[in-house]
């Protein structure tokens, strides 16, 4: 079976790319109309074994503007056969006879590979541990050329958890695309941007800085990408605690932003910027978030595609 699997960032290239914003723009227009029933018999399964918010909702609302139904469990380390010792594999090949697509958050990095490896559905990999997080990479480079016009040429400025924050391994990786990008990683020195990422960036040509001066990128920056310190990923409460409170997007760093530069974050926040920051035109981190929404309706839609659900779009 031709299975379209969203495992990853690496697998999309600037075609790839092009071609899901394309489709993206076109779900816009189909969620402002009101929605569609293209996918009125289609059921998608939302597996999350994580906490999820926009994640989980953004797809489920996606998969319900195009017609379709879903079932699934927001909590399924709990609720669900994996605490009787289930298997993921096992869970994966019975939820797929249940299922025309399935949307999975794990705790474990690498879990949607090893779901993809036994289904017989597409899997959506909405997050997996400290690993990667695709579909915000996809909304992310959709909301940075929405809000800018382009991503070649950019200076992006991503801030706080940069080792176990997985959506900024995802953007990091899309961003290996486009030309001339330079990206700022500012960091407690206790979650600095994983080598591998450093690595595959030198291996593309990326231009990459690391630095502690968040005043300076801000500067110069035409994205500050600002992240959550995940209190949750941390081996200790004294390891969190010289992390989180370091790097604050407030009005002093509003105050030496380019004027047409913007403000990103993947959400929830905890802190990291303030909330007079909100009322800053350059503050886009909601519009992002409603982004999603049209990124993920586009997703589903390619998953069915390849399968040959639909012809044309």
């Amino acid at each position: 079976m031709n299975l379209y699997h969203i495992l990853g960032a690496k697998q999309f290239d600037r075609a790839s790319l092009e071609d899901i914003f394309s489709l993206t723009k076109e779900m816009e227009q189909v969620e402002a109309s009101g929605g569609s029933d293209r996918y009125k018999n289609k059921v998608m399964t939302t597996l999350f074994f994580e906490p999820s918010t926009r994640t989980r909702l953004s797809f489920e609302s996606a998969m319900s503007r195009l017609g379709g139904k879903v079932i699934g469990t927001e909590n399924a380390s709990q609720f669900s056969s994996a605490i009787k010792g289930e298997s993921l594999e096992d869970t994966i090949r019975i939820v797929s006879g249940y299922s025309d697509v399935i949307v999975m958050r794990h705790t474990d990095i690498g879990a949607a590979e090893k779901a993809a490896a036994v289904a017989s559905v597409p899997i959506i990999n909405a997050g997996d541990g400290a690993g990667e997080h695709p579909t915000q990479a996809l909304l992310d480079i959709y909301t940075i050329e929405k809000e800018l016009g382009q991503v070649d040429g950019l200076k992006i400025g991503m801030i706080g958890d940069l080792t176990y924050g997985r959506t900024v391994h995802s953007l990091s990786y899309l961003l290996a695309n486009f030309n001339n990008v330079t990206i700022y990683y500012v960091a407690p020195e206790n979650v600095l941007i994983p080598p591998y990422v450093k690595k595959y960036l030198e291996e593309k040509g990326i231009a990459y800085v690391e630095t502690n001066d968040l005043e300076q990128v801000a500067a110069n920056a035409d994205v500050l990408y600002q992240t959550r310190i995940q209190k949750e990923r941390f081996p200790s409460l004294e390891e969190y605690e010289k992390a989180q409170g370091k790097y604050v997007i407030d009005q002093s760093i509003l105050d030496v932003m380019k004027e047409k530069a913007i403000i990103l974050h993947p959400l929830p926040r905890a802190g990291e910027i303030a909330p007079e920051v909100d009322l800053d035109r350059r503050a886009a981190y909601f519009r992002q978030a409603q982004n999603g929404l049209y990124i993920r309706m586009s997703i589903i839609h390619k998953c069915f595609e390849k399968l040959g659900f639909v012809k044309n779009k």
